[in-house]
């Protein structure tokens, strides 16, 4: 068996995909900025010796517009691959999710869908380990989380729940032309969500609902570029604007069992040490 092309390998759900694989004995290259063959998604010259050797890969595109561009363009001089998935977003081409966030997600689906392809897309609500392993770290540890998302709700999934619907989508070839849609099983507000780390972690924890502009504006203060911040706006925007308040079975179809609950995650998170201060 060739080696499975992990994209962004060392992202939160390609770690996770890589540990499904060893646990199957499947070989798999990693493919980043600091791997052994180099990848860089806004440096083409990396693209083909990357993709030499392997027939599927495993693709989580970079945030943002430009991002998303890059990856489609990966996607049209992939030469050699016979097998994609990809990582998407929940709500991307469905009717009535008309916000512009989604639209470099659609163009990158419309692009994959079009390649000839073996294709996969896997389209995940928002991930519960934003909130350990990435920017809203920050604000678990800070007691505050500050964010413009409004009074809407998500149905925040366990990464690793994805990891393993990513992981069979790339071995069973009975998920080839087909798109995932993937939750987890409640939808939870921001003031819900502080609620249930508050009683994770023992301390308080709330939640600052931001304006729009003013959560840009503090991004752009924290170090991210104007494209990027606008991104995360829009992004949380859809949360806002009460457009993410439903649940998806794609996880009970694809594994056979419920996804994880936010609740049972977020226990046994903070068991961890990751939220101490």
């Amino acid at each position: 068996m060739t080696p499975i092309l992990i994209l962004s390998g060392k992202g939160k759900t390609g770690r996770r995909v890589a540990a499904q694989l060893d646990a199957r004995q499947v070989p798999y290259r990693l493919a980043s900025r600091s791997s052994e063959q180099r990848f860089d998604w806004y440096d083409e010259s990396t693209w083909a010796p990357t993709i030499a050797g392997v027939e599927r890969a495993y693709l989580a595109p970079p945030v943002g517009p430009t991002g998303l561009a890059q990856a489609g363009k990966f996607v049209q001089q992939a030469d050699g691959l016979r097998r994609l998935v990809l990582l998407s977003g929940r709500g991307v081409g469905s009717p009535g999710r008309d916000f512009a966030v989604y639209d470099g997600q659609l163009e990158l689906e419309k692009v994959v869908k079009a390649s000839g392809l073996d294709w996969t897309i896997v389209q995940p609500a928002w991930f519960a380990q934003n909130f350990s392993e990435d920017f809203l770290q920050y604000h678990v540890l800070a007691g505050e989380i500050r964010l413009s998302a409004g009074t809407g709700a998500e149905a925040w999934i366990d990464t690793n729940d994805v990891g393993d619907v990513m992981t069979m989508a790339l071995l069973d070839e009975s998920y080839v032309g087909r798109t995932l849609t993937i939750s987890g099983p409640r939808t939870l507000t921001m003031t819900q969500i502080a609620d249930e780390l508050s009683a994770a972690t023992g301390r308080p924890i709330t939640y600052v609902d931001l304006e729009p502009e003013a959560h840009v504006a503090e991004l752009i203060a924290q170090g991210l570029i104007q494209e990027d911040a606008d991104a995360v706006r829009d992004l949380f925007a859809v949360i806002r604007n009460h457009r993410s308040e439903y649940v998806s079975d794609g996880v009970e179809q694809v594994l056979g069992r419920p996804p994880r609950d936010f609740t049972e995650w977020a226990r046994e998170t903070a068991k961890t040490g990751v939220w101490s201060v």
